[in-house]
C-alpha cells in the first residue's frame, strides 16, 4: 500500500520562538513531515523540554531574536551544519497589556524589539541561506486588523508584520521566495496564560472570546501548526503575500 509522501522531506527549517506553544507544535509537524528543524528560544529549560518532545531531527539554539549578535551566531551555526535554510517560520513574539495613558518607553521597546526588530533581523539573517523558491512564514495575529483595547502596542507590532509581508513578497519575487502570514485568533498556549497573568483573568478572557468566536471555542496550537505547514509546503505553491486567518471565523464573520 502506498504511503503519503512527506511534505517537507529533506527540508531544513528554522522556527524562531520554537520552544513552546505554536512554535513547538509547528516544529513537531515539520519533523513529522520530513524536515530537520532548528528551534530558538531564550530559556534553556524550555528548549531542552522541546527537544525531548520533538524527539529527533532537531537542534536547539538559545538566543534573543532582538539581538543582532545572537542572530549572527544562529545563522553561522546553520551555515556550518547544514549549508542552507529552506523554510523560515518567524514566530517569536510577546504580548503585554497596556492602555494608551500608561505606555512607557520600556513597554514600547520591549514589544518592538522582539516583535518587529527581532522579526526583521531573523528574516534578514536568513536571506543568504535561503535558496530560490524557499518559503517564509511570519506569525502575526488577528489584531493586525481587529482592535483590542489594552493591547495597542502589541496590535501595532502585528500590523507591522503584515505590512512587511507585502513588501518582502515583492522584493523577493525574483528569487521565487514566497512570504506569507499566518494570523492566529485566540489560542490556548502558555503565552496566552502569561499575558492573562492569573487563572481567574485567563478564564474570564477565554469566556469572553468564546462568546464572540463563531465556532464557539478557542483554537489549539496544532491547528495553527497545520496552517503553517500548508504555507511552508508545496501545497501552497501559488500562494504569496497572503494573511491567513486561523481564528474560528472571528475576523470573517
Amino acid at each position: 500500500m502506498e504511503t503519503e509522501l512527506e511534505k517537507l522531506k529533506e527540508k531544513i527549517a528554522l522556527i524562531a520562538g520554537g520552544s513552546t506553544g505554536i512554535g513547538l507544535a509547528t516544529a513537531k509537524r515539520f519533523v513529522d513531515e520530513g524536515a530537520y528543524v532548528y528551534v530558538t528560544g531564550r530559556r534553556q529549560d524550555q528548549l531542552e523540554s522541546a527537544v525531548r518532545e520533538i524527539g529527533s531531527k532537531v537542534t536547539e539554539f538559545r538566543g534573543d531574536v532582538a539581538s543582532a549578535e545572537d542572530s549572527a551566531r544562529l545563522f553561522a551555526q546553520i551555515q556550518r551544519e547544514k549549508g542552507r535554510l529552506d523554510i523560515l517560520f518567524a514566530n517569536a513574539a510577546i504580548a503585554e497589556f497596556g492602555l494608551l495613558g500608561d505606555y512607557t518607553e520600556e513597554h514600547l521597546e520591549r514589544h518592538f524589539n522582539i516583535n518587529v526588530k527581532g522579526l526583521v533581523f531573523t528574516v534578514q539573517g536568513a536571506l543568504p541561506l535561503l535558496p530560490n523558491n524557499a518559503t517564509i512564514v511570519l506569525n502575526a495575529s488577528i489584531v493586525s486588523v481587529k482592535s483590542f483595547e489594552n493591547l495597542g502596542v502589541y496590535n501595532a507590532t502585528k500590523a507591522a508584520v503584515r505590512s512587511f509581508a507585502r513588501t518582502w513578497t515583492g522584493e523577493l519575487k525574483s528569487r521565487g521566495i514566497r512570504v506569507n502570514v499566518v494570523s492566529p485568533g485566540t489560542i490556548g498556549t502558555p503565552g496566552f496564560s502569561k499575558m492573562a497573568g492569573n487563572p481567574q483573568t485567563e478564564d474570564l478572557m477565554k469566556a469572553q472570546m468564546k462568546a464572540v468566536i463563531p465556532m464557539g471555542r478557542l483554537g489549539d496550537a496544532d491547528e495553527i501548526a497545520k496552517a503553517v505547514l500548508f504555507l511552508a509546503s508545496d501545497d501552497s505553491s501559488y500562494v504569496a503575500g497572503v494573511e491567513l486567518f486561523v481564528d474560528g471565523g472571528f475576523v470573517a464573520v
